[in-house]
């Protein structure tokens, strides 16, 4: 019999091998996505103190008039755009980006081209 491989568990060694390399200062905070089936998930770590700055999700009340009709990919880019404007109020320009162990293409990608329209520098 065959076993079925765990992608979560798959995902989460690789983010491990990645957070190696990857901390969030004061100075550069971490920008961290999650990607579930249906919703996408954002936020602006301080792994120094371990505080989220700054965050947005698919989830969120004053998102979701703007992702009424949208597909996960539309939605994904808001995020990006919201969470960057989330940041840039508490005055973060400069992040590190963490795609979460997710390979970067698709709704991760999108979340980082919207937070690059929206102003964040990585």
């Amino acid at each position: 019999m065959i076993s079925k491989i765990d992608k979560n568990s798959v995902r989460k060694a690789r983010h491990d091998r990645s957070r190696r390399h990857i901390a969030g200062t004061t100075e550069r905070p971490r920008l961290n996505v999650y990607r579930s089936l249906k919703h996408i998930y954002a936020q602006v770590i301080d792994d120094g103190v371990g505080h989220t700055l700054a965050s947005a999700s698919t989830l969120d009340p004053e998102l979701k008039a703007k992702l009424e009709g949208k597909n996960k990919k539309e939605a994904a880019t808001i995020i990006g755009e919201a969470v960057a404007a989330r940041a840039l109020e508490k005055g973060i320009q400069k992040v590190v980006f963490d795609r979460g162990g997710y390979l970067y293409t698709g709704r991760v990608a999108e979340v980082a081209a919207g937070a690059r329209k929206g102003g964040l520098d990585f």
